[in-house]
């Protein structure tokens, strides 16, 4: 689970390799708005992708990296806090996507650039209020 601003979100741990602090990106000419850059994360040229941009959001505060599986590639997703891991079952967040809200054209210029990223994306979840304040209640009992 990460934090983007004030909305949690959830990616499936199937699809991360490694949460990281943010590391310095080199910025790129002629990339969409949503893509800060590249950094060097393992010795691979890594895109960063801002979460923010992506969900119509002012970028601030973004200080941690999700790096994610992409078939054989990597992306590097900037979001302001990773929160952990937890265990949700789908029918909680059934039907809402990370991407819902989210413009046609950025989802078509996503899925030009790279079909398996948008998969990837659509996978992932923003978390409803309700879903966010039982995992706390959860942890308060245990």
């Amino acid at each position: 689970m990460v934090r983007v601003q004030n909305r949690v979100c959830a990616v499936p741990l199937a699809h991360v390799i490694e949460t990281m602090r943010q590391l310095p990106i080199e910025p790129l000419a002629g990339v969409p708005a949503f893509v800060r850059g590249v950094c060097i994360i393992r010795g691979k040229a890594t895109p960063v992708v801002d979460c923010c941009a992506i969900l119509g959001m002012r970028s601030f505060d973004e200080n941690r990296f999700v790096t994610i599986r992409v078939g054989e590639k990597q992306v590097a997703l900037s979001v302001g806090a990773v929160l952990g891991v937890r265990e949700i079952e789908s029918s909680s967040a059934a039907g809402v996507s990370l991407l819902q809200g989210v413009s046609n054209d950025l989802i078509e210029t996503i899925g030009t650039l790279d079909g398996e990223f948008l998969m990837v994306l659509r996978s992932c979840w923003k978390l409803p209020d309700a879903v966010w304040h039982a995992l706390a209640q959860q942890e308060v009992a245990v």
